[in-house]
């Protein structure tokens, strides 16, 4: 009788484009092609790093029911295509577009003017039709990098200045994401399974590299595991005082990630929602600042003053 599991051959391509791939994975152990199809599917979906537009201001424009004169998309219609702008940001910290044109013009993605930071992979997606030789219109948007979808709600949390508007964030490069299992033999057994993957992405990553990255995400979560002690007692997260990973010191302080500088989950939740991305975004914001964010108390900025102390830095004075 076999009492070993054999280990899967690494993954072969079927068809593959710059945006479209399909690859297998043969010689899985049975029943382990739906584990892991259905384990790298939602890493795809919810897990790979992308840019999007967050948070938009269109001149003369109060709320997103209004309407722009002699524009033929309403306002809603124009944050609808927005949304699917597809951005590379080489940068933690967000960026600010703009946009401004005048005339008959039909506005595409192309339109906007972006720091060296922001390229855009979609420069022909549509964004307005301007029917008039009087038309203007002028946008002002916010690109951020982030996982996954964030909807607006959680983006209005965040105060905003009068006529922003805050738009669903789509992170994900991915478009779509399935697979399928079939049976195959392997020795005198036909109940081995091949997992076939389907992957499709907007163009900021190639299909292998959402896979790989996905493998590589999904390794990474389990490595720890393989740590595990019984009867050992750990500290929880919040109650460790606030400390900053040695493996940061020999870096530029200021490219340091929040969620490294040894912060509660709660400070590091709060500050990334707020597009504090890096110790060099932080340190641009005053105290008062941070206290104007939703679950940003006294306490969440001693902790904050403490961790920059230990870099030698501090928050931006008054």
């Amino acid at each position: 009788m076999l009492y070993t599991i054999i280990t899967p051959l690494s993954p072969r391509v079927v068809s593959e484009s710059d945006t479209k791939g399909v690859y297998e994975i043969d010689s899985l152990h049975p029943g382990y092609g739906h584990t892991i199809g259905n384990s790298l599917r939602r890493v795809l979906l919810s897990s790979l790093p992308g840019a999007a537009i967050t948070k938009v201001k269109i001149t003369g424009v109060p709320h997103e029911f209004s309407t722009i004169p002699d524009i033929k998309e309403d306002v809603i219609s124009i944050l609808l295509n927005l949304k699917q702008v597809r951005f590379e940001l080489h940068s933690d910290e967000p960026q600010d577009i703009k946009l401004s044109v005048k005339g008959v013009k039909k506005v595409t993605a192309s339109d906007f003017e972006v720091p060296s930071q922001v390229e855009i992979k979609s420069k022909d997606a549509p964004i307005a039709t301007l029917t008039s030789k009087d038309a203007h219109l002028e946008i002002e948007a916010t690109v951020e990098r982030g996982l996954g979808y964030i909807p607006r709600e959680v983006l209005e949390k965040e105060k905003v200045a009068v006529g922003v508007l805050t738009l669903d964030a789509i992170f994900t490069p991915i478009r779509k994401a399935n697979y399928e299992v079939e049976n195959m033999r392997v020795g005198d057994k036909t109940d081995y399974n091949r997992l076939r993957i389907f992957i499709e992405t907007d163009g900021t990553i190639t299909p292998r590299e959402a896979l790989k990255k996905s493998i590589y995400i999904l390794k990474e979560q389990l490595r720890p595991l393989e740590a595990f002690e019984d009867e050992k007692v750990v500290e929880t997260w919040d109650e460790k005082e606030p400390e900053v990973a040695e493996s940061n010191n020999s870096e530029d302080p200021l490219k340091i990630r929040i969620e490294d500088l040894g912060l509660s989950s709660r400070s590091v939740n709060v500050l990334t929602a707020a597009g504090i991305r890096t110790v060099g975004g932080l340190v641009k914001k005053t105290k008062d600042e941070l206290l104007k964010l939703q679950g940003v108390g006294d306490k969440a900025i001693t902790e904050i003053e403490k961790a920059l102390g230990q870099l030698e830095l501090s928050l931006k004075e008054e």
